[in-house]
């Protein structure tokens, strides 16, 4: 198993949803536990499973209608990992107040496409 070499805030999102869930969990219910997008999840899910923190398999439920779902599932080294770097968490860190916006200047130059 690798370890991740960049923790993002998604990455632990990520991770904290798949150590609550029940067993395999498929993909979209990860993005609705996270509320982050699909393009943010799926990278996520992929790169973990590429260094061996899970696992993914297709559901073969014939009855279920739809198309079928990927499912994912911590390895035993996995999940010691993810709750190792969960608890590691530093706490939330005090939001920096953005940068007031300076209105634009007016110039005297044409525009030019």
């Amino acid at each position: 198993m690798e370890p991740i070499r960049r923790v993002t805030a998604s990455t632990l999102d990520v991770l904290d949803a798949l150590l609550a869930s029940d067993g395999p969990t498929w993909g979209l219910l990860v993005i609705k536990a996270t509320g982050r997008p699909a393009g943010t999840v799926y990278p996520i899910l992929e790169r973990l499973e590429r260094q061996g923190w899970i696992t993914s398999s297709w559901d073969d439920d014939a009855e279920r209608s739809g198309p079928r779902r990927r499912l994912y599932e911590f390895t035993a080294d996995g999940v010691r990992a993810a709750r190792d770097l969960l608890a590691a968490r530093p706490a939330e860190a005090p939001v920096r107040p953005s940068r007031p916006s300076r209105p634009s200047r007016p110039t005297n130059r044409p525009v030019t496409s």
